[in-house]
């Protein structure tokens, strides 16, 4: 478990991969996605994840390019977006998202989400991508466990990573106990429910005990629950306050009482019942 901002896991293909990280959903294509790269790298963080659908990779390839921490510091995920999925389609918008980024190589290529008939034959496209070492380490988002087991039936590549939407109210333990057994590591996105459970009880008493924030709590939760964490900031003080979970620890008491707040109830799409 990471005890610093830059604290790595190793993948199961040996690269190291930030505990934590930002992600950049929603965040403005220009002077916006550049100052909020520039402003997390100054405070210590190393990672950033984008996606072909957050239309801001070029910033974020400009602010990785800029910025004085060795490009080789800094992991660089983005993802292929839903209509690209296929074979072909895929390697034409991973073409695409690489000249954006104008990076040597991505860290981390993702599939955004299972486009049912279509995410084994994007997956041999990612699996050729990391044979020609332009991308470093390539996974799945919002992939369940048939999703993931239908895909490994006909891989010669193991996913890295498994992104979902995993926070306070969907603690996807079926999710984590599948990729725990097979050696993928999980990544939550919407990591602190977009704000809806500042008010919690159980999290305001949790914040109050160790003297921070319901936030801080959320991801503390996560990094001891061995999950990696991208929370998305624009707001400076708020990047800093997200990253200064690394002077605490939650109790097991406490751990399971943030477990027990789950509802299985998700404020993104359900993978299963997602209109592609």
């Amino acid at each position: 478990m990471s005890k610093t901002l830059q604290g790595t896991t190793k993948l199961h293909n040996g690269i190291e991969m930030p505990y934590f990280g930002l992600g950049v959903y929603k965040v403005e294509e220009g002077h916006q996605v550049e100052e909020t790269v520039h402003a997390a790298l100054d405070l210590g963080y190393r990672a950033v994840d984008t996606a072909a659908l957050y239309e801001n990779e070029e910033g974020v390839g400009k602010a990785v390019r800029e910025h004085s921490v060795p490009r080789e510091d800094i992991f660089v995920t983005t993802k292929v977006w839903n209509s690209d999925q296929g074979y072909d389609s895929t390697l034409r918008a991973f073409e695409d998202s690489y000249n954006k980024l104008g990076l040597d190589y991505i860290d981390l290529y993702l599939i955004h989400w299972p486009v049912v008939a279509k995410y084994k034959d994007t997956w041999k496209a990612l699996e050729r991508l990391y044979s020609e070492g332009v991308v470093k380490a390539i996974g799945v988002s919002n992939f369940q466990p048939h999703h993931l087991e239908d895909l490994m039936n006909t891989a010669n590549e193991k996913p890295v990573v498994n992104q979902v939407e995993c926070h306070p109210l969907l603690t996807q333990e079926e999710v984590k106990a599948y990729c725990r057994q097979h050696d993928i590591r999980v990544e939550a996105w919407s990591p602190i429910a977009k704000g809806t459970v500042m008010d919690n009880p159980v999290l305001v008493e949790l914040a109050k005990k160790y003297g921070k924030s319901p936030a801080q709590v959320i991801l503390r939760w996560h990094l001891q629950n061995d999950v990696i964490v991208i929370p998305k900031s624009v707001t400076p003080s708020r990047l800093k306050e997200n990253a200064d979970i690394f002077d605490f620890e939650l109790s097991t008491e406490d751990l399971e009482k943030v477990n027990q707040l789950n509802k299985n109830q998700r404020l993104g799409a359900d993978p299963d019942n997602f209109d592609f």
